[in-house]
């Protein structure tokens, strides 16, 4: 179980730190702190688990979240790769049906 959560995680920060090999060494660094240090772990334990979602919650943020952006002169360029998660405005939704306020006109409802 864990063994595949790892190779994602690495995966994932290889696809959202492309080409910027600063990053990606320090997040393979701190992908590999945080397996050691859950390795004593037994199978058994409930703690482990949680860990293994924490590492596949990670790598699905990493791969649908982050975007890198580069300056080009005044504008930026972003690397949007097939696994980013794209959407508009509309796919918000609030928690628990609350709607938002803005100058006393209800929006987002």
């Amino acid at each position: 179980m864990a063994l595949p959560a790892y190779r994602s995680l690495f995966r994932a920060a290889r696809i959202a730190f492309q080409g910027d090999e600063r990053v990606f060494t320090a997040a393979k660094a701190s992908i590999r702190d945080g397996f050691r240090a859950n390795a004593s772990l037994e199978p058994t334990n409930p703690e482990l688990l949680g860990a293994i979602k924490h590492a596949e919650d990670v790598a699905a943020i990493l791969r649908q979240n982050v975007v890198q952006g580069k300056k080009d002169g005044e504008t930026y360029r972003l690397r949007i790769h097939e696994d980013t998660e794209r959407g508009d405005n509309d796919t918000v939704k609030f928690p628990g049906g609350k709607t938002v306020k803005i100058d006393g006109k209800t929006c987002c409802s």
